[in-house]
C-alpha cells in the first residue's frame, strides 16, 4: 500500500453506470418483501430479486392496481358461484 493516494481527480457516484432506462435509488422496503423476493430467485436456481420486484411492480400497475385485482377477485367468485353481477344504484 501507498502511504498516500491522489483522489484530485476522483469522481462521486455509481462505479458502474445504470443502464439505459434505468435510474438507481435508494428505497426502503420490508424485510418480509426481501426474503419473499430473494427466495423465489433461490426457488429459480439464481437471478436478480431486484428484477423480481421490478416485474411485480410493472404487473402491478399494468393490471391496474390493487382495487382492479380486488375487483377481478369478486367477480371471479361471483361468476364461480352461479351469481350475476347486480347493478350499482
Amino acid at each position: 500500500m501507498k502511504r498516500e493516494y491522489d483522489f484530485s481527480k476522483g469522481k462521486r457516484g455509481a462505479v458502474v453506470p445504470s443502464e439505459p432506462g434505468k435510474t438507481r435509488i435508494t428505497i426502503r422496503l420490508d424485510n418480509e418483501i426481501l426474503d419473499h423476493f430473494r427466495k423465489r430467485v433461490h426457488e429459480m436456481g439464481g437471478g436478480n430479486y431486484q428484477t423480481l420486484i421490478n416485474e411485480a411492480l410493472r404487473e402491478h400497475l399494468r393490471r391496474g392496481g390493487i382495487e382492479a385485482a380486488v375487483r377481478r377477485a369478486v367477480r371471479q367468485e361471483l361468476k364461480e358461484a352461479g351469481l350475476k353481477r347486480v347493478a350499482s344504484a
